[in-house]
This record gives C-alpha cells, sequence and structure tokens, in this order.
C-alpha cells in the first residue's frame, strides 16, 4: 500500500546513477531498442551496456551508464536478474515495432514519462520526494539539498554523502529548468531534457530560486490522467473505491505528481464516468467524495487509455 518515503521500513534510497547527466531525446528508444535486439539471449546485460554499446551509441562509458539508469528509472525496460535486461509494456506500448510515439514528440509521452520518475517511492528518491513530501510551492538549490539532508538523517539511511544528494538535486532541476545561456557551457552539456516542456518548475528571481508550478495542466490528456490514477489505485489499496483526499493528496497520487490543486482534480474526475464509459465513476454525496471501478488495475488496460490522447491529437492535426 503506497503511502509515501515515511512509511516505508525497507526502503533503499536511490540518489544516483545518471552520471550527473538528465534525461535526453532519443536515449529510451535507443536503449529500448538495443535490449528488444537482444532480450532473446539468457544474459543480455553485457551486450546492453559493455564496450559494444560505447561503439553503437556513440558515446562514452557514462553516458552509456545515464542511458541505462533512465530507462530503467522510466520503466522502459527492466533488469530481473543481475544479467540479464527486458523491454516492459510501457516501453513497448512507446518505442516498439507499433509504438504509439517511438520519438517522443506529443506531450502525452512526456507526461507519463515523468509520471514513472515521481509517482513511484521506490525509484528516484529526489523525484519522489520533491514531488510528494517537499511542503512549500518554492525553493532553492540549497534549501532542497538541506532538507534531503536531514529527511535522510531523520529516516536513518546510511552512507548517503551530501555530495551525492547535491549531484541528484542538480540532475534534478536540470530535468525540468531550461539551463541559463553561457558561454561556458559546453554543447553536449547544453542539450536540455524533454520534461522541460511540461513547465511543472520555473525559476524564479535571481537567487538560484525556484518555484512548483500549481494549476490546470492544459497539455495532460485525459488517458494518461487515467492511467496514473489506475497505477496509483493499484499500488494504494485493493478495494473498489479510492477517496478524493487520496487522488488528491497522498504522495505518489496524481494530485501531487501532476501538481493540481483541489478543484483540478475534480474538473478531471467529474469527466471519468462519460471518458471510460462508466468503467471509472465519481460520486459526491453527502460529504463524501471518491470514485469507483468496475475493472481490473491492470497495466495492460491502463496503457490502453493513453492510446486516445495520440488518436485525439492526430484528429486536431488533420483538420
Amino acid at each position: 500500500m503506497a503511502r509515501g518515503l515515511r512509511y516505508c521500513e525497507d526502503y533503499s534510497p536511490h540518489f544516483s546513477g545518471h552520471q550527473t547527466f538528465p534525461l535526453r531525446y532519443g536515449w529510451l528508444k535507443k536503449a529500448f531498442d538495443r535490449v528488444a535486439e537482444t532480450e532473446d539471449r539468457p544474459e543480455n546485460q553485457a551486450d546492453c551496456w559493455g564496450e559494444e554499446a560505447i561503439a553503437r551509441f556513440g558515446v562514452g562509458k557514462n553516458m552509456v551508464a545515464s542511458m541505462r539508469h533512465w530507462a530503467k528509472a522510466t520503466r522502459v525496460v527492466r533488469e530481473p536478474t543481475g544479467r540479464s535486461v527486458q523491454t516492459t509494456k510501457l516501453g513497448q506500448f512507446l518505442f516498439g515495432p507499433k509504438g504509439s510515439d517511438p520519438y517522443m514528440e506529443q506531450p502525452s509521452t512526456l507526461w507519463l514519462i515523468h509520471w514513472q520518475l515521481a509517482a513511484h517511492e521506490k525509484g528516484k528518491t529526489t523525484w519522489f520526494w520533491a514531488f510528494n513530501h517537499y511542503p512549500a510551492l518554492t525553493f532553492d538549490r540549497d534549501l532542497l539539498i538541506t532538507r534531503l539532508e536531514r529527511f535522510a538523517k531523520d529516516r536513518n539511511w546510511s552512507r548517503v554523502a551530501k555530495s551525492t544528494i547535491k549531484n541528484d538535486v542538480a540532475c534534478f532541476i536540470r530535468t525540468y529548468v531550461s539551463q541559463q545561456p553561457s558561454g561556458n557551457i559546453e554543447f553536449d552539456d547544453a542539450l536540455e531534457s524533454p520534461l522541460i516542456e511540461l513547465g511543472l518548475i520555473q525559476p524564479i528571481g535571481m537567487n538560484d530560486g525556484f518555484r512548483f508550478v500549481r494549476g490546470p495542466k492544459t497539455t495532460l490528456g485525459d488517458g494518461v490522467f487515467i492511467y496514473a490514477l489506475m497505477d496509483f489505485w493499484s499500488r494504494y489499496t485493493e478495494a473498489a473505491t479510492l477517496s478524493f483526499e487520496a487522488i488528491t493528496h497522498a504522495p505518489g497520487g496524481p494530485g501531487r505528481v501532476f501538481q493540481f490543486d483541489e478543484n483540478d482534480v475534480i474538473d478531471r474526475l467529474v469527466s471519468l464516468d462519460a471518458v471510460t464509459e462508466g468503467a471509472l465513476r465519481w460520486t459526491e454525496t453527502a460529504g463524501l467524495k471518491h470514485v469507483s471501478r468496475n475493472l481490473d488495475l491492470e497495466e495492460s488496460l491502463a496503457l490502453s487509455w493513453i492510446q486516445s490522447d495520440y488518436e485525439s491529437l492526430a484528429g486536431k492535426e488533420a483538420t
């Protein structure tokens, strides 16, 4: 049952792996394709991320490690054993032979990738903590580092160095915020993360300050919202109903991860009945607000709702 980092007794924090490189365009597709080509071999990990990958991807060893990290963190691929790598249903949905958006051109894909990073507590610690536990709308870099250090100490997470948290926070900010132009930035370092397009974090002032952008998200399709709701529900409770409070305020829920306020969540929930043809229903009676379901919380079914976002956008572009 998902309850956030404060209640994960067996939690292992994850502040590294990206080699300080934020996610970049093309990386997930390249990583997925390499894994797909080799996953029929029982021990294909070296084939995917070893010396051959350096030549194949045309990047250095550290960047290959970063590509591997992001492919796993976004759940495009998985490593079920120490020597094997496999594609996932999500990876196949996006990047497979009939993938919905192999080049990450649609905003629904970016929202889906953001969800993978920020909604799962056993994943990217800084991402989950910042979107689900940080108590304010504004922050600066040093404050985020200090509060994460304090949180790690309170949770008795051993061997978490300040330098590691500092690098992770820097990568977190670069994932969502465009870098300021500078003559000292190498071209490779100037390539920005696709998630900047979501506008979830904006710089403020001149002193390395930032703010989370709460409010409606016009580029977030109903399909991705339904997917997120089902994914959260499957980890939160087995019950046939899910409360408005949990959807809006629980760590790992759509309200926090997408930075909605309560009215934004209600606007999404009131249309569920029509969008899902009754599979999900919003009820508000006698002060009780909840969503009920008459469908299984299965990943393939959850992913199927997203397809409507792409079809809707294609229809708009065709007119």
